[in-house]
């Protein structure tokens, strides 16, 4: 499945919460408008089958699901991709297990220089933030708006913004050069579909 080049990319958030509740808002999500899921867990108690029926549910939507931190997982479902943080190893061990038509995305945090390393092994999208605080990422260190401008007029593939990001507050991110906006829990702490709509609306 191909990398959306616009739009909402949804995580998950699974945190004391059942697969059936997991699974029925990734479904509300996708509804709303979302064009790529990632599977984080940083708890799993299944992650084998949560991951396969998420593939599943998002392909029903023709939209890729990505697997956050793990190759071999993402082998293993037949995801569309993995999103590699600083400890996850690298884009071009990741392009050889995962193949050419993988999705590999790169979390660059504030480091333009990050993401230029990423373009070139081949990652097909990099990521920047936390742009706003953020109850996800709590510890994670700011990153800045200029950083996202100078990452827009340097790179070629997309560019992809997270953080705290709210219905409110993205604009000002897609306006920087942000192409997608990932979103945790700004989708989840009301109504999911509604949620999805209203950063679905900034596009």
């Amino acid at each position: 499945m191909k990398l959306p080049v616009r739009g909402l990319y949804a995580i998950t958030q699974t945190d004391n919460k059942s697969m059936t509740t997991i699974l029925a808002e990734i479904e509300q999500v996708l509804s709303g408008g979302a064009v790529m899921v990632q599977y984080r867990d940083k708890n799993p108690q299944n992650a084998h089958l949560l991951a396969s029926e998420l593939v599943a549910l998002c392909h029903q939507y023709h939209v890729p699901l990505i697997i956050n931190d793990d190759v071999e997982l993402a082998i293993q479902v037949n995801a569309d991709g993995v999103h590699l943080g600083k400890e996850d190893g690298a884009v071009v061990y990741a392009r050889q297990r995962l193949g050419n038509d993988a999705i590999i995305g790169v979390s660059c945090y504030n480091s333009v220089d990050r993401a230029i390393e990423a373009q070139r092994d081949g990652a097909d999208y990099v990521a920047f933030g936390r742009f706003f605080t953020s109850s996800s990422k709590p510890l994670a260190a700011p990153a800045e708006l200029r950083t996202l401008q100078e990452a827009k007029r340097i790179l070629t593939v997309p560019v992809v913004a997270i953080g705290g990001i709210l219905p409110d507050n993205g604009g000002q991110l897609l306006n920087a050069g942000a192409d997608m906006l990932a979103v945790i829990g700004g989708l989840f702490a009301a109504q999911p579909q509604h949620a999805a709509r209203a950063y679905h609306a900034l596009f």
